[in-house]
């Protein structure tokens, strides 16, 4: 019996907004390798993300590490955009914080 040696592309597409996602899931990419480099094992994200295969994630780890350069640039854009985000919504929304400590003084009168 011969093996057979495929080709295989890596389970990650991008969605109509431009974010990389894992296997068939919505869990992003960024999730995978923060976890993986924070330590977690394939089989612990994969029980933290039931909805991943564990062959996906592998894939996903392996593809990362073929293509660091290029998946570590994706995922400081994703960090500037995240922060964008954040300092959008700080200068939109209210300072909460005061209407915090009115309503547990409130509370403890």
């Amino acid at each position: 019996m011969t093996l057979v040696l495929e080709q295989e592309t890596p389970p990650l597409h991008a969605d109509v907004t431009g974010v990389v996602r894992v296997g068939h899931t919505r869990v992003l990419l960024e999730t995978v390798i923060r976890a993986f480099q924070d330590g977690a094992s394939p089989e612990t994200i994969v029980q933290r993300y039931p909805t991943l295969s564990l062959s996906d994630v592998y894939n996903t780890i392996g593809y990362y590490l073929r293509h660091q350069n290029a998946v570590e640039t994706y995922l400081t854009q994703r960090e500037q955009l995240a922060e964008a985000v954040q300092q959008r919504l700080d200068s939109v929304q209210p300072d909460l914080s005061s209407i915090r400590s009115r309503l547990l003084a409130q509370q403890n009168q």
